[in-house]
């Protein structure tokens, strides 16, 4: 065998791989390895966006987060200012009717003290009317003794 026309034929294979290669397979392979570039940018992007959209997320979040305290601080003013309302309403209340309270004594003493002279001035009168009639030594009629503890009741 001779080394030239092996050369030259393994040059003329060498040649055909190529040409079939770059005819057929390198086609299929390009077109492969775009769309690979083209899914490698795309995930790119997309990471891209998310970093992006993180970003304003969490931007958002603190606004929101915010906003549920300025809210929250809102609430809890309400509530004290309602809880010191209440308690001054509640005190307002215990005052008038601890005033009730001491007018309606005041005014039952009052009767009690009415009634207690009242009592009073009856047995005075009859202590009287008594005391008169032993030093009289005579007894006064019924009608008389009445008439006669009235008029000491009215003078007393």
């Amino acid at each position: 065998m001779n080394i030239n026309f092996t050369l030259v034929m393994q040059a003329i294979a060498f040649f055909v791989f190529i040409v079939l290669t770059a005819k057929y397979v390198w086609p299929i392979m390009a077109a492969k390895i775009d769309a690979r570039q083209k899914m490698i940018a795309d995930g790119l992007a997309a990471a891209e966006r998310g970093r992006s959209e993180l970003a304003n997320a969490e931007k958002q979040t603190a606004a929101v987060i915010a906003e549920a305290k300025a809210k929250a601080q809102e609430i809890v003013a309400q509530g004290e200012k309602f809880r010191a309302d209440t308690v001054e309403a509640a005190k307002r209340e215990a005052k008038v009717e601890a005033d009730r309270i001491v007018a309606a004594a005041k005014a039952e003493i009052e009767q009690e003290v009415a009634r207690a002279k009242e009592s009073l001035r009856t047995q005075v009168s009859t202590l009287a009317v008594a005391g008169a009639g032993k030093i009289l030594q005579r007894e006064v009629d019924p009608q008389a003794h009445a008439a006669l503890l009235r008029e000491i009741q009215g003078q007393l």
